[in-house]
């Protein structure tokens, strides 16, 4: 990158700036993963700049055609967008279905799977519909489009394998017992090596992630340092399962909406290198809480300090050895 970061760890690099010029000074074909959640198309402004439904479709693939570009051949595009309803009304918008669609038929991606991100912890709305006169049920699923370049971009789902159900754990342990062979209605077939242990079970595409972050140390910090989180965070385990799934150790992950850099620490647990990408300075001098754990929250403050007003890249792993070299 030839824009100086606003910090840097010992896999990755936080940037300051507008991604649509930031992936301009990236080689063609050298990002594994584009892993990111826009700003949603709500109908109310929120405080972190989401667009209007009506333009939000085009702006957001000026952004996509830049990660075309970029995106390894067999390298995969991510995007989690919220649904929404059309104002004033119980109909939903279909921004997110058009994004897909143009995305596909416009600029060349291929739809590898949906998934749906399921979380149960989100709270009733919206208030008018489903509050006050109970005529629809809370909206509690996002759709995350996985995108490729091919039709075979990298992945291995034995990489995100799921723990057995404990039924499943009684056939592998007494096959004959607990399952007798044979054909289904559909006419097909189980054979007896179905309670072969492999590991753990594939996932589906409804991923069940509760977003609960409530006392996690980033907060903690963002609260010693007298400033809000950010408000439109997602848990790190959505972005780790992608990551897992679709890059190998080494691989170089971006996000182009970064927020509080949740990709960025996700990345870094699985030792990938990455790049995140924010033009919300505040939001992103904020997101070092995440690197910043094994420090007093006091520093992590007093660090948040620097970072919004320093001109030249700080160094969070050359800190850390800092510290323990003191100690």
């Amino acid at each position: 990158m030839q824009t100086v970061p606003l910090y840097t760890t010992a896999l990755g690099q936080a940037i300051v700036g507008d991604s649509r010029i930031l992936l301009d000074e990236l080689p063609d074909r050298s990002v594994n993963l584009v892993m990111t959640s826009p700003p949603f198309a709500l109908q109310r402004e929120k405080q972190y700049g989401n667009v209007d439904q009506a333009a939000y479709v085009e702006w957001l693939c000026t952004f996509a055609e830049k990660v075309y570009r970029v995106l390894t051949e067999d390298g995969s595009f991510v995007l989690d967008l919220g649904g929404a309803y059309q104002r004033q009304r119980p109909v939903r918008s279909l921004y997110n279905y058009r994004v897909l669609i143009k995305l596909c038929d416009e600029l060349g991606f291929h739809l590898a799977e949906e998934f749906f991100w399921y979380n149960p912890a989100k709270l009733p709305s919206p208030i008018e519909w489903v509050n006050k006169r109970k005529i629809r049920a809370k909206d509690a699923v996002n759709t995350v489009w996985w995108l490729s370049k091919t039709d075979f971009p990298k992945a291995n789902i034995r990489n995100v394998l799921v723990p057995y159900s404990d039924r499943m754990k009684q056939l592998q342990a007494d096959p004959a017992r607990y399952y007798t062979p044979k054909d289904r209605p559909s006419g097909h077939g189980i054979g007896s090596n179905f309670g072969t242990d492999n590991g753990g079970a594939i996932p589906s595409n409804l991923l069940q992630i509760a977003n609960t972050e409530s006392n996690s140390y980033y907060l903690r910090a963002c609260k010693t340092a007298g400033i809000a989180g950010h408000p439109a965070r997602f848990p790190q385990k959505l972005p780790a399962f992608f990551i897992e799934f679709l890059t190998n150790p080494g691989d170089l992950v971006v996000d182009i909406f970064a927020g509080s850099n949740t990709t960025g620490a996700a990345a870094e647990a699985t030792n990938r290198t990455w790049l995140s990408f924010e033009e919300n300075r505040a939001y992103l001098a904020a997101s070092a809480f995440r690197f910043l754990s094994h420090a007093p929250l006091a520093e992590a403050a007093a660090m948040y300090d620097t970072l919004q007003s320093t001109t030249h890249p700080i160094h969070l792993d050359q800190l850390h050895q800092t510290r323990l070299d003191v100690a």
